[in-house]
């Protein structure tokens, strides 16, 4: 209370100088914050795309089972209805979440988004058909690990890059792994 008092009897203290201040006392907008980089925020990036993925992966399969069997469609048209849907879920998950800050506009964003989305199932398919077709390992065994496990693998790193530099890039990251 004493200190109340004792500024109720003087001038208020002179305004003090934040960053957010120019010499006059005028208020102003603050710089914009640089995005964090380091590994730890590429551990949370690429964590967050994990975890959009597999979304979009759940829906690509849930959908394709669907489309395949009681819907009663073929294997191409319904697996071009389900990548696409992915992609969609794929693409609203990492804009909304995963890259927020980078506040994509427009339909280019959408657009590379796809593009960078078929040049990893493009991945896939490539290791699909070397083992079966190249190598020669033609059980559905092989077939599984090519395609779904080497071939996923690939194109996850693919997808990732392509993402992170080509859809949802940030000012001063351009092809860059580390941020």
């Amino acid at each position: 209370m004493v200190g109340t008092r004792a500024w109720s009897h003087r001038e208020p203290p002179p305004p003090t100088r934040t960053p957010h201040t120019d010499p006059a006392g005028e208020h102003r907008a603050p710089p914009p914050t640089p995005p964090l980089t380091g590994p730890r925020t590429t551990r949370a990036e690429l964590l967050g795309f994990a975890t959009v993925g597999l979304l979009a992966y759940a829906v690509d399969l849930a959908l394709f089972t669907c489309l395949r069997g009681p819907a009663g469609l073929g294997p191409l048209t319904a697996k071009a209805l389900s990548f696409v849907a992915g992609c969609a879920v794929a693409y609203a998950g990492n804009a909304l979440g995963t890259y927020r800050h980078t506040q994509p506009t427009g339909l280019r964003p959408c657009a590379v988004f796809l593009a960078v989305n078929a040049a990893g199932a493009a991945v896939q398919l490539l290791c699909l058909i070397v083992s079966h077709y190249g190598l020669g390992l033609t059980s559905q065994r092989a077939d599984t690990v090519s395609g779904a496990g080497i071939g996923m693998a690939l194109a996850t790193v693919v997808r990732f890059w392509g993402t992170r530099t080509l859809v949802f890039r940030t000012e001063g990251r351009v092809g860059s792994w580390t941020g």
